[in-house]
């Protein structure tokens, strides 16, 4: 059986053993021991309560409203996802940037900003964190978890049900853990599959592009999609997000840097490239004519 999300999965396990929610906006595919499938849903339920910044009332959304006034206090979940989206922000030179609030709900969803002073106030540097409380220094700001909040929720979700075995896909990330699965990575150009595999090992997997929506803002470049392959779902998401949105040639200069990352780019133009480390993680079984992929596998 196959879902086509923006990850394609193909379970070994019987469809009555896996589970459906809708969540955070979209889709979440779980397959768990039985006895724990309800308390991940509702711990995910709870993490997208305090990061959804459509709740008025989450954490995020207060944050956002004393951007400029006054620090709030948050959980311990909201305060770690906006610390690991910091640290994805310094890993990508900011090409990743929860700040990117301002411009996707102060001036798009809301109308509150022009465009320019939207875009002026992107600064990850400008969030403060301090003792549980989280501060936007500058009125206007807002942060938008939307790149990274998915991946860190399925993360925080694996940590917290210490199950021997289990998967959880939302939208473009999930993770396989205690046991090998067959996977695949959707194709936006042509609708089918970009590559199918078995992971080799526990594994994080998150795929971002501009297909579906056109929510990422990032520099010009030739780039589809973006596949990056871990062992940590928070930061798979922002790397996909941030390398998605960075030029070509700084995108091969994070390969070269960061080579633990396991990295899989789509181009424009159909070619595909993943690096080693990739293929660390993923056994591919069918992969797209014209990757180069295939001949790092031997």
């Amino acid at each position: 059986m196959v879902w086509i999300i923006t990850f394609l999965f193909l379970a070994y396990t019987a469809i009555a053993g896996v589970h459906l929610f809708h969540l955070m906006g979209t889709y979440a595919i779980v397959d768990l021991p039985e006895d724990k499938v309800y308390e991940a849903y509702r711990y995910l339920r709870d993490i997208e309560e305090k990061l959804s910044d459509y709740i008025e009332n989450s954490e995020v959304s207060r944050i956002n409203r004393m951007a400029g006034k006054e620090p709030v206090d948050v959980s311990e979940e909201t305060y770690r996802a906006i610390e690991e989206a910091i640290y994805v922000s310094k890993l990508t030179d900011g090409a990743f940037d929860i700040t990117v609030g301002s411009y996707t709900i102060n001036y798009k969803r809301l109308g509150l900003l022009s465009k320019d002073k939207a875009l002026s106030l992107i600064d990850y540097k400008k969030i403060k964190l301090e003792k549980g409380k989280v501060f936007l220094e500058k009125e206007g700001m807002a942060i938008d978890l939307g790149g990274i909040g998915k991946g860190y929720a399925v993360e925080s979700a694996y940590q917290k049900l210490n199950t021997p075995w289990g998967f959880i896909s939302i939208a473009g990330d999930m993770k396989i853990w205690g046991h090998r699965r067959r996977i695949a990575v959707y194709d936006p150009m042509t609708g089918g599959v970009l590559l199918e595999g078995i992971n080799r090992k526990d594994v994080c997997l998150s795929t971002s592009g501009n297909y579906f929506r056109k929510h990422i803002i990032g520099k010009p470049n030739n780039i589809t999609q973006v596949t990056v392959a871990y062992k940590d779902c928070g930061i798979t998401d922002g790397l996909s997000t941030g390398l998605y949105a960075m030029e070509d040639s700084k995108l091969e200069e994070f390969m070269t840097k960061y080579p633990e990352f396991g990295v899989l780019i789509l181009y424009k133009n159909g070619r595909v490239v993943c690096n080693r480390s990739f293929l660390e993680y993923v056994d591919i079984i069918y992969i797209h004519a014209g990757s180069s992929c295939k001949a790092e596998q031997h």
